[in-house]
């Protein structure tokens, strides 16, 4: 008996290995694919002298100053996403909970294009302030108007959806009443990777580094919440501070990317799900999972996007839309099933 056991558990540990070594196998090819493909030609070679700096023709400079800072932004952006939805779901013991749906993303999107009405240029520190105002102030609405109603996901979901349609219908009347100010917005606001350089890699890559180990801090106190409030404030835990720090942690990472990227929508939704449908629910596998499927989501999503008009790019936000809406509706068709 315990040697079956004991079987099982080795068997499991190589499967879970297996699993994240594949991961970041398709992680690696993706960057890769991401940095080779695209409205110019270029061979491995060639890419592979770009990256090692062994030229200082145009290909060198199409990879350096185009290519590479799109495909670092996608990666961040969508770890930092997915990790955003996997903290919304933990704190809200949620499934269908996600900075998109919980309309944080709408409200930093609000805020960025408010700010831009309002001042004709926001630098780079400005806009990511007017983001994690505008992702607060969207948590805020959304929460004071359904609460933390944990047993009834359906009815947080639907008042997250409610507010988020309401700041998309703003942030779209503020742009079309504001044209010649808003004008570069439209393509941003439907969430899009393709015109990050290095000055957004260099806004975002300090966000992305402390929200990692912010994350890896708080994971002690996160295992906790997954048991009830009462038994874990039986065994020393100040529940409504943890929450309150891993929310604020969503604020900002959702905020970051949204300055950066625009309001991408459901990679927060969807990679979470498929995490732990792969490794369970123990936190040290769920989160490293999560990362990876985040990266690796949105980094084949920007690939899609360029395929679908090709030589141009479209935004990002239409693949991950396109693919995240019948997931929502499959999992609140799921969810309503199961409380009946």
């Amino acid at each position: 008996m315990i040697h079956s056991i004991s079987t099982k558990k080795q068997s499991r540990s190589r499967f879970l290995l297996f699993l994240f070594l594949v991961s970041l196998i398709l992680l690696i090819l993706g960057l890769l694919f991401s940095l080779k493909w695209g409205p110019a030609s270029i061979s491995w070679a060639e890419l592979y002298q770009a990256l090692t700096y062994q030229r200082s023709d145009k290909v060198h400079l199409y990879i350096q100053t185009l290519r590479l800072p799109c495909t670092l932004t996608a990666c961040m952006v969508g770890t930092l996403l997915a990790l955003a939805g996997l903290l919304t779901q933990l704190t809200t013991r949620n499934p269908l909970a996600s900075p998109h749906v919980f309309g944080i993303n709408a409200g930093a999107s609000l805020a960025v294009v408010l700010g831009l009405v309002l001042s004709a240029q926001l630098s780079a520190t400005s806009t990511m302030l007017m983001a994690f105002a505008g992702a607060a102030a969207g948590a805020w609405l959304v929460w004071s108007l359904a609460g933390f109603a944990d047993k009834q996901p359906v009815r947080l979901a639907l008042a997250g959806i409610t507010i988020h349609f309401m700041l998309s219908s703003l942030t779209e009347g503020f742009i079309i009443l504001n044209q010649y100010s808003t004008e570069s917005m439209i393509f941003w606001l439907a969430g899009s990777v393709s015109q990050a350089g290095w000055t957004e890699v260099r806004m975002i890559l300090p966000f992305f580094i402390a929200s990692l180990v912010l994350l890896v801090m708080l994971l002690p106190a996160l295992r906790l919440l997954l048991l009830e409030d009462e038994i874990a404030a039986g065994l020393g835990q100040r529940v409504p501070l943890v929450r309150a720090l891993a929310l604020l942690l969503v604020i900002v990472m959702a905020g970051s990317a949204v300055a950066v990227c625009g309001p991408i929508g459901f990679v927060c939704l969807i990679v979470p799900h498929i995490a732990r449908a792969l490794v369970g629910t123990r936190l040290s596998l769920l989160v490293p999972m999560t990362a990876l499927g985040g990266g690796l989501l949105l980094v084949y999503a920007d690939l899609l996007s360029r395929i679908i008009s090709f030589p141009f790019e479209s935004p990002v936000g239409i693949v991950t839309s396109a693919i995240g809406g019948p997931f929502f509706i499959y999992l609140a068709r799921k969810k309503r099933r199961g409380t009946r």
